[in-house]
């Protein structure tokens, strides 16, 4: 699978070109964006969330699309709650990953002060 092809996957029912999702890839670090996705590394997991946020940052803002919708019995009106609430959820995601794939470091704490 490319890479192209999992954004897609991570962004359904969001039609965009595939030079669009080249550029969301590129803008979050990826060289080649038609290159093989490999699901292992958290390097690529984390490249394909940053560009899904970046995918629904640019919907949230569109501010045509925050307005509610009426069609025959159905009115949509919590779209713009939804898309904050999945955007923070890719956020908080993103944060709770490990930044590396060293597997000799399997601790998510740091150091604030140096002796």
């Amino acid at each position: 699978m490319k890479f192209t092809e999992r954004l897609q996957l991570e962004t359904q029912g969001i039609t965009l070109s595939s030079a669009e999702l080249s550029v969301y890839l590129t803008e979050e670090g990826v060289t080649d964006p038609e290159a093989e996705y490999s699901p292992s590394t958290n390097t690529d997991k984390r490249n394909i969330y940053s560009a899904a946020l970046s995918v629904l940052n640019s919907i949230a803002n569109n501010p045509s699309l925050m307005k509610s919708y009426k069609s025959d019995d159905i009115t949509i009106t919590d779209f713009a709650d939804s898309l904050q609430n999945r955007i923070d959820q890719l956020e908080r995601k993103i944060r709770m990953m490990a930044i590396t794939d060293d597997t000799n470091s399997n601790s998510s704490t740091f150091m604030l002060f140096n002796s």
